[in-house]
């Protein structure tokens, strides 16, 4: 999905960065009915993580992204989501780091949809990016930093 069409202006504008938004299928493998892990999406530093959201500091600590579980997730303080490393910690890309219930954030009101930004890019740095459905460890887009 484009982030513009994802439901929080802080991402539809995006106010933080460009990228993509993944949204879990219902009725498919690892779909809205299933726990999913949310990886790294590039190797680097853990360094933030949050019970519905975490980014990654690729190793030139010139590029990090965000990996945001749902929209507006932080009010559900930590249920259906379970972290799987430490703050801290280095990652590669496809690393878990969160276990967490799509359909239950659903459930509970909060759209499930993924946004993954390139924090503070500009809007011109990211390149081929993908275009209809992903699997877990599929290339979303490049980033080129200036």
């Amino acid at each position: 999905m484009s982030l513009e069409s994802v439901p929080d202006p802080v991402f539809s504008q995006s106010m933080v960065g460009p990228g993509l938004a993944v949204h879990p299928e219902p009725g498919q493998e690892g779909g809205q009915e299933a726990r999913q892990e949310a990886v790294a999406p590039i190797d680097g530093t853990l360094v933030k993580l949050h019970p519905h959201a975490f980014v990654v500091m690729a190793p030139d600590n010139r590029r990090g992204v965000l990996v945001h579980l749902g929209i507006d997730t932080v009010q559900l303080a930590g249920e259906g989501f379970d972290l799987l490393v430490a703050e801290g910690s280095e990652v590669t890309a496809g690393t878990p780091v969160i276990e967490w219930s799509p359909g239950l954030v659903a459930s509970l009101g909060k759209p499930s949809v993924v946004p993954v930004v390139a924090l503070d890019a500009g809007a011109d740095a990211l390149s081929e990016s993908v275009n209809g459905a992903v699997a877990a460890g599929d290339e979303l887009f490049v980033w080129t930093p200036a």
